[in-house]
Order: structure tokens, then sequence, then C-alpha cells
């Protein structure tokens, strides 16, 4: 394969994969705009009803003699997949950057994430274990063991266009089932990419066809899937809102549903905290990806005692912060991923204006030659107040909000009080504090830290949130579960038929 990047304006073809094969039968496209220079990278066909029927029965097929291959085998084909990711890395990586407007680290810390979880993967391969239990019945065996699921419906969000992809796919891929990938409509051109990547391990190891496939669209191809009653299972990763209603569609069918939503992120910082290593994570986890991860810490909650002092020092954090194409590895913070997302960062700083709030960094549009695209903003904070909508809403874009707090009773409050649940942290050398945050009556978060930031999860750790981030989790751990079935088994080895419970029923 050719170097990724650069690529010439022009129609990708197809729109449509199963694997093996590529092909379109679309006359509609998807442009694919750079957000760093505003330029069209590529025309990315979309799939029609026909192609996603034949997409579809082609991964029905493939899963009949897909789950049948030993897991450890499958577990060999995934890992040579990540040495193709390891092996495309860099341009990937570019890719990544370009089309989505990442630092160009965190485009290939992106890919690397495929690389690790496809190596988790490989040992997981191994390790899908199920129970034995001692039977209440003489001369009776029971255990559980767990099965594939079928045809994986995996839905990804532009922000991290290829990683979540893998979470998803590296996992199910080991446990036997069969994947049906649409990608974000912002970012089509990394999902090609990635299915470009594999197709020499497919094809080298007479993968059926159909085992990893992709169709492009935009809403309507989500609600094919969510509707698809073929689709056992749909890994959906975006909005609160886009959630909801695929949740509620794939309920109504009794299918199953992994939900990775919104994130309101808030980070304590202890009057006990180290604000060396504080002050770094928060930035980090304030601008990276320009504010634009489900893990970005929006909210910032610290003791009044220090309030001051840390306002004095993301300030002095801030303007220090450069802006610009994120291809260029000096520049800290490249662009949103399109204008719209422009006003949506607008709005939020009208409404905290007019709510009164103060900023402490000003916020603000750049414009000028190394800006034309017009999608690259000032990250900025804002003290404001918990309670205000615009602080319970989540706002995809770089804007910080500061609040005090006297105990931190008062502040893990401040950190539930919000309807999203996804990453939380807490800064302090404090054992009690640390240990009351991670407890019970603590965050109410799926992630919850301790002297590090919301953002950067490990593919080791089960990864998701709880009440309208979804409750979903996916890569380490025993996320794995999600996309298998549980069977008990029970076997009678003896010469009678006693009953459970001891159960007479004698004729």
């Amino acid at each position: 394969m050719e170097s990724i990047l650069p690529l010439p304006a022009q129609a990708i073809k197809p729109g449509t994969s199963t694997g093996q094969q590529f092909w379109h039968s679309s006359d509609h496209t998807i442009d694919s705009y750079s957000p760093v220079d505003g330029k069209l990278i590529a025309r990315v066909y979309t799939s029609t009803r026909a192609d996603y029927d034949r997409v579809m029965q082609t991964a029905q097929q493939a899963f009949a003699e897909w789950r049948l291959v030993p897991a450890p085998k499958r577990g060999e084909i995934v890992r040579q997949m990540g040495d193709q990711f390891r092996l495309y890395k860099s341009d990937l990586g570019k890719l990544v950057s370009y089309e989505m407007g990442k630092s160009l680290q965190e485009g290939l810390g992106e890919v690397q994430e495929i690389i690790d979880i496809c190596d988790f993967a490989v040992g997981l391969s191994r390790q899908l274990y199920g129970l034995t239990m001692h039977s209440e019945r003489p001369s009776h065996r029971m255990y559980e063991q767990w099965h594939p699921l079928g045809v994986v419906g995996i839905i990804s969000a532009f922000n991290f266009p290829v990683a979540v992809w893998s979470w998803n796919a590296m996992i199910a891929l080991v446990c036997g089932d069969v994947c049906v990938w649409k990608p974000s409509e912002k970012t089509p051109l990394t999902a090609l990419a990635c299915q470009q990547i594999i197709q020499d391990v497919l094809r080298n190891n007479d993968v059926p066809e159909g085992v990893s496939c992709l169709v492009t669209g935009g809403r309507n191809v989500g609600e094919w899937l969510a509707r698809d009653p073929r689709v056992a299972l749909v890994s959906a990763t975006g909005s609160t809102r886009m959630g909801k209603a695929v949740g509620a569609i794939v309920a109504e069918r009794m299918g199953r549903s992994l939900l990775e939503l919104g994130g309101n992120n808030s980070i304590i910082v202890s009057q006990h905290a180290d604000l060396n290593i504080a002050i770094p994570a928060i930035v980090f986890g304030a601008v990276g990806t320009a504010g634009q991860r489900c893990t970005t810490t929006r909210r910032l909650i610290v003791h009044e005692t220090i309030y001051e002092d840390v306002k004095g020092r993301l300030a002095k954090a801030f303007g220090q912060l450069r802006i610009g194409n994120p291809l260029e590895e000096t520049n800290h913070v490249g662009p949103l991923i399109d204008k719209g997302a422009v006003e949506g960062y607008q709005s939020a700083v009208a409404a905290v204006r007019e709510l009164g709030g103060q900023f402490v960094v000003e916020p603000g549009v750049l414009e000028g030659d190394a800006f034309v695209s017009g999608c690259y903003v000032k990250p900025c904070i804002a003290e404001a107040a918990n309670a205000w909508p615009i602080v319970q809403h989540e706002t995809f874009a770089p804007i910080l909000y500061m609040m005090k707090y006297r105990t931190l009773d008062e502040a893990i409050a401040l950190q539930n009080g919000v309807p999203q649940g996804l990453s939380s942290s807490i800064f302090t050398l404090n054992l009690r504090e640390a240990e009351q945050f991670l407890s019970a009556a603590g965050s109410d978060c799926g992630i919850a830290n301790v002297n590090i930031g919301t953002s950067g999860a490990e593919i080791g750790g089960a990864f998701g949130g709880e009440k309208e981030t979804g409750g979903g989790r996916e890569s380490g751990s025993d996320a794995w579960k999600a996309y298998m079935r549980r069977q008990t088994n029970t076997i009678n080895y003896g010469i009678t038929m006693p009953l459970a419970q001891g159960i007479k029923f004698d004729f």
C-alpha cells in the first residue's frame, strides 16, 4: 500500500466492504474535508440499502464459519492485524491527525491503541473462561461456557475514528463474532484505511469474506444497524442524544446494546494536592484533542484555600499553549472537527457570559492564514456554577469551568451533580480523601482516578461510564463478556433422574 498521506481529492471506491472485497452502487458521496486546512481530502461513496443488505448477508454467512475457528487461532489472526498496524502506524497516525484534527502525537497514540488492543485480544483468546459448579443432584456436573453472539454492529464517533472501532472489533473477533462497522461520516477515510490495512491478513489466512465489514453513510445507516434483528449487539459511541435513540430502538427488538456516550468529567483539586503534577494533568485533560474527548476535563473543583493559586497557574499554562496545524509536533492544540463545532463553542461562551460567568482565560475564534479552515478556537477557562445549564451540558470544545469547594463531601456532590458519569479524578496526597473519593459514597463515575487526570484510559481496564454515559464497558478486564452469550450446562452421568430441590415426580 502506498503512503496513506497525502491523498488527492478524489472519489474513494467503494463505500462498502465485506472484508476481502470492496464495491459501491451509490451515486451519493461523503465529502471529507480536513479541519486542518479546509481542503477536500476525498469523496467516499456511501452505502445504499442494497449494499447494506449484501454486507449483512455476507456477514451472517461468515459467522457460521468464523464461530467454529478455535479461539486461539482467531487470536493469531488478530495478532497479525496488530503487526500490520505497527507497519503503517506512522501513515495512519498522520491520516487520523489530518482528517480529524488532533495533534500528530495523539494520532499516533490512537494507532498505538489499536496495536495494544490487538495484543490484549491475543492473550484473551486463550482466556475466555467459564466456571464449574457443584450440583445438588448426585452424578451431575454443572458448568457454564461462553459462545459468540453473531453480528456485532459498531457505530463509532469522529473524535477517535479508529481506536474505538478496534476496542470493539478486536475483542469481538477473538470471541468469534463478525463485525459491521459504521464509522462517523466526518471521518470516513480513516475507516477505509483501517479496512485496507487488514486485507492481506484476511486473505493470507483464508478468513471467510464478511468477518470484518464496513458500511459508510449518515444517520440512516446507523438506524439500519439499530433496527436490524440480524445484528445481535450494537456498540454505539457518540452523544447521549444519539445513544438514547439507538438504545430504545435496539431494546424494542430485544437486541443488545453497548453504549459509550457523553461525559462531563471533573477533577477535584484538594488543598493537599501536589500542584506540580495536577496542573499538567488539568491542562492536557482540558485541551487535548481540542476538548473533543468523551473524557475531556470540563469541570475543575478546587479547594477554596488554593483556588487563586490554581487559577493563576492555569492562566499562565494556557498562555503558553501553541495552537495550529496538528501535524506540526510543536503545536499542542489543533482545530475543532468542523464549523458546526465552532458554533457550539461560541454558543457555550455566549451562555456563560449571559449567566454572569467570568473568563479567567478569554475565548475566541482564530483567524489568519494559519487558521484558514475557520475551525481553530482558543482554549478558555470560565468561573461558573455547577448548576448552570451550560455546565450541566457537554460542549465538545476546550472550555474548562472552575468552581470552589470547602469540604470533600461538597466537592464529591458537585462532581456527581451532573447527568453524565464517565470519568473523574481527585488530586490529593491525603489517603483518607483518596479512599473516600473511591468509596461507594464517592465518585459515581465508571472511571475514578487519583493523582492522574480524567483523560487517557489504558486498554487493560474496562472503559465506560454510568448514568447518561450509557453504562457500557469496552476494551479490557471482562468487557469481552458483552460480546458473548452465557450458557449454563448440566450433565447427568448417572443412571437415575433425580430432580432439583428433591422434587418427586413418580408415574
